[in-house]
């Protein structure tokens, strides 16, 4: 590092281009990621529809400054024996150099940010009845057009809309949503991509390899996670890398001492330990992270990165086969998603999302972490609902979840997962119930002994309840019409067994419903229930199926000649109800509570001669 220069070495960085320069795309076909645009844009100039105005949107670094100027190019593309529109650049024409270069007379670049006011739009509207210097097309390409202010919108419009033959705009943005709706009528968009990580990953690596620079692919995949789908960022963190890298090359520690990461294999010992609840353990490698320069902040976004593999590598088999993460994620992520629910996996995912903003606001980051850490650990101790349900009828015996076995670990301490063999890790689903682990643990944990036995006894054993409708006939048979009415109304259900019930909340469903149910559950049955609010695959509301049965019949009966015949012969009559003879097709009368008719009530006809 400290050896002079060789003596051909340039005595000054004045020539020297970044790479997000250097390797700037100077073609449609060099524009990766963004496929779809590409398509329509080659369709367009082919067939000759060619829009007066193009709006392209995006994150930063994806290519829209790019874009706007190969738009230009291909507009204003002209050499021997082509003078026309095109986007075959397999020959330079008279203009693409000014143009790229971004110093082309009739190419007008600006910058909304600092040009925002109505007197600059007045310019453009001014120039634009001007044919162009030299070449076909005068094009305006307007930076950050969400910057103007409502005026110069507004005094855009009527040129944007129609424009002389000359003259195209070409406007591009990070926040489209503060572009009024009257440009965007206007304006052909196209929304350019966030670039998937393993193009950027190809991406550095041709590049480094034109730069024969040496660089690991540890640390390439590094630096296009860091990118977030920007070109530009990840060319930009590379030429940083090689400066900080020196001779050596890029390598995966050197990227990450230089982003600030924590070590991956440490990232995934913090996991498993979190995830078995070994709080201590995860305490103690927090801190050594800590004291090696990691942010606590970055160390646990991390985790959440982690966590989010896991899953994935758990419900898509495909994931593993992503070129930006290493061998040991790909091998250690696949034995913990083996090991570890769903259920574990998104708590633990909302648990560090919720962990992350509250370290960030920490006056104590690395004390908030470890409390993020601690909570994690406690709830991979909880045992799952199913499993404390069961305990609790049994009459006792531990609430907690069985201790895991950790994978073998190296030398360095990082655990490895060998072939074949996943982790034991703990059942760590979220206790849901109203009335269940939470409460029992509390008093086993704080009453004496001998209350704690008699506590955790099972109370005597009521009416066995196997489907939905069994609770509905035990609350109408209990005369408990509010209760009938909630499950009748407000229950989609999703999951039913004795002992168990989760729905989806339907209507407007009463406040305190739920805790109301497991109480009326507990005195009617002398069971414990879990009782839990849920999201998935639910059945309509009883309610809503006697409609649906409802609004059959009468659908049946309008395509019926007979009654067809009758409405012919009263005009204004309507189907109000539907009666069927036969006992036992006829549906149950409704609840008096539910605000309909009676349907036996002799005053109400079949139909209503309106």
């Amino acid at each position: 590092m400290d050896a002079p220069s060789p003596p051909d070495a340039p005595t000054t960085s004045a020539a020297y281009r970044v790479l997000a320069r250097k390797y700037r795309p100077q073609s449609f076909d060099a524009l990766i990621g963004q496929e779809p645009m590409v398509r329509t844009l080659t369709n367009a100039f082919e067939s000759g529809r060619i829009a007066q105005a193009f709006l392209l949107t995006g994150v930063r670094g994806v290519g829209k400054t790019t874009t706007a100027r190969i738009l230009a190019r291909a507009l204003n593309y002209t050499r021997a024996g082509v003078d026309r529109p095109s986007i075959d650049f397999t020959e330079p024409g008279e203009h693409c150099l000014a143009i790229m270069e971004g110093r082309h007379v009739d190419v007008i670049e600006m910058d909304a940010a600092s040009h925002t006011g109505i007197s600059d739009i007045r310019e453009i509207i001014e120039a634009v009845r001007y044919k162009p210097a030299i070449a076909r097309f005068k094009v305006y390409i307007i930076d950050e057009v969400h910057m103007l202010s409502n005026q110069a919108f507004n005094g855009l419009l009527k040129t944007l809309e129609e424009p002389p033959e000359h003259v195209k705009f070409v406007f591009a943005t990070t926040e489209i949503r503060k572009v009024p709706v009257t440009v965007l009528s206007r304006c052909q968009r196209f929304d350019l991509r966030r670039i998937d990580a393993d193009r950027l990953v190809g991406l550095l690596g041709d590049i480094t390899a034109r730069e024969s620079i040496k660089a690991e692919p540890a640390a390439l995949a590094m630096i296009a996670r860091a990118a977030e789908g920007s070109a530009r960022d990840s060319l930009s963190l590379l030429d940083q890398a090689i400066a900080h890298a020196g001779a050596e090359g890029v390598t995966a520690d050197e990227v990450r001492a230089m982003l600030g990461l924590a070590d991956g294999g440490r990232i995934i010992d913090l996991f498993e330990q979190a995830m078995r609840g070994d709080a201590t353990a995860a305490l103690a490698t927090l801190e050594t992270l800590h004291k090696a320069g990691a942010d606590p902040v970055v160390v646990l976004q991390d985790l959440a990165n982690f966590a989010h593999l896991v899953t994935r590598l758990k419900v898509a088999a495909d994931a593993a086969s992503d070129p930006a993460i290493t061998e040991e994620e790909r091998v250690r992520g696949t034995a913990f998603a083996g090991a570890l629910s769903l259920r574990a996996l998104s708590l633990a995912w909302q648990m560090l999302l919720k962990g992350i903003e509250e370290t960030k606001l920490a006056a104590r980051p690395q004390a908030a972490a470890d409390m993020v850490l601690v909570r994690i650990a406690y709830a991979a101790d909880l045992p799952a609902p199913d499993d404390a349900v069961r305990q609790l009828r049994q009459g006792g015996g531990s609430l907690t979840g069985a201790v895991p076995t950790a994978p073998p670990t190296n030398g360095a301490g990082h655990g490895t997962a060998t072939s074949g063999a996943a982790p034991t890790m703990r059942r760590t689903e979220p206790v849901t119930m109203a009335s269940g682990r939470g409460a029992a643990t509390a008093r086993a944990e704080t009453a004496p002994a001998g209350e704690t036995a008699s506590a955790l006894q099972p109370e005597p054993a009521g009416p066995r309840l196997d489907r939905f409708e069994d609770l509905v006939a035990l609350a109408t048979q209990k005369r408990d019409l509010k209760m009938m009415h909630g499950l009748e109304h407000h229950v989609r259900l999703i999951r039913f067994e004795h002992g168990r019930i989760e729905f989806e909340p339907a209507g407007d469903m009463p406040q305190g419903f739920t805790g109301e149910l497991d109480k009326r559950l507990r005195e009617w049955t002398g069971t414990r229930w879990g009782v839990s609010v849920g999201r998935g695959p639910a059945a309509p509301t009883l309610a809503e199926q006697k409609q649906s049965a409802r609004d059959k019949l009468v659908s049946d009966a309008q395509n019926d000649p007979l009654v067809l015949a009758v409405l012919r012969q009263f005009p204004g009559a309507e189907i109000v109800d539907v009666r069927i003879r036969d006992a036992e097709l006829k549906p149950e009368p409704a609840p008096a509570d539910m605000g309909l008719f009676d349907p036996e009530d002799p005053g109400v006809s079949d139909f209503d001669d309106r």
